[in-house]
């Protein structure tokens, strides 16, 4: 068949040879990929974006993604510092940043991660209790962040960010906790009634005290109240007695009581 194309055989399986080692060699590397290259089994170096050439038998390569992953990491049991037994799960916002860190000093960085943040999440919420759970998720998300950053950097992985999702409670613990909510809004109307009775005497000392000074002023709130009596529809009107009239009465019946005790001495 050669023969008859007018081709050599000896030509055609070099040929053969130079296209499947062409299709081999040149890999194309999206502006978000990097590739690793190993020559006979030790790194040589970080290729791409783009077109590049990989001899074959003699060099390795690896393709590392550079784009910013989403990992969930699943309900963890978590025994808070008030003994406490809750499921949080959360996730977690991480990118490669050094592609020849990722590939030489850990096997499998996606899943040494995932397991490095199980295992953190639960150390740093069982050193917490509920309340922190529940009222502080910005500062325990920020402190997770900031220990697993630190801990795969080696790994040339940066955390960018890490969100605690649920904080699961059995419903007993649900029930303490509206008992300690509602007993907590009872505290604080008690403590504001108790402020608002403060301020109200307060005002009525400084009011007794003005009007202890002027009696005129006495006199007009007196006329005042007899007023706002008048207006009330009852069948009964009450006028009330002035403090210092009744203490000219028992003045008076003090003085007449000594009066007759000096008689009948």
């Amino acid at each position: 068949m050669f023969d008859f194309l007018g081709i050599a055989p000896a030509i055609v399986l070099p040929i053969a040879v130079v296209v499947i080692a062409l299709v081999y060699s040149i890999k194309i590397l999206r502006e978000y990929e990097r590739g690793v290259v190993f020559l006979l089994g030790r790194f040589w170096g970080v290729k791409g974006p783009g077109l590049i050439i990989i001899v074959p038998v003699i060099q390795q390569f690896v393709r590392v993604d550079l784009r910013t992953r989403v990992l969930d990491v699943p309900s963890q049991d978590v025994i808070s510092r008030d003994n406490v037994s809750v499921k949080v799960n959360a996730v977690l916002y991480y990118r490669v940043i050094d592609p020849q860190k990722a590939i030489i000093q850990v096997e499998h960085y996606d899943v040494a991660t995932s397991q490095l943040a199980q295992t953190t999440l639960r150390s740093v919420l069982g050193q917490h209790e509920l309340d922190e759970m529940l009222a502080e998720r910005d500062k325990l998300n920020n402190n997770i962040r900031q220990i697993l950053d630190s801990q795969t950097d080696i790994w040339g992985i940066k955390v960018q960010n890490v969100e605690i999702k649920h904080v699961d409670l059995n419903e007993n613990m649900v029930r303490a906790i509206a008992r300690q909510a509602e007993a907590e809004r009872l505290r604080r109307a008690r403590i504001i009634e108790a402020e608002a009775e403060l301020q109200a005497s307060h005002k009525l000392l400084e009011a007794a005290t003005v009007l202890a000074g002027k009696p005129q002023a006495m006199q007009l709130r007196y006329l005042s109240s007899l007023q706002n009596i008048a207006t009330e529809r009852s069948n009964t009107i009450v006028f009330p007695l002035p403090i210092d009239l009744l203490e000219v009465f028992s003045g008076r019946a003090r003085n007449g009581g000594d009066g007759d005790g000096e008689k009948r001495s």
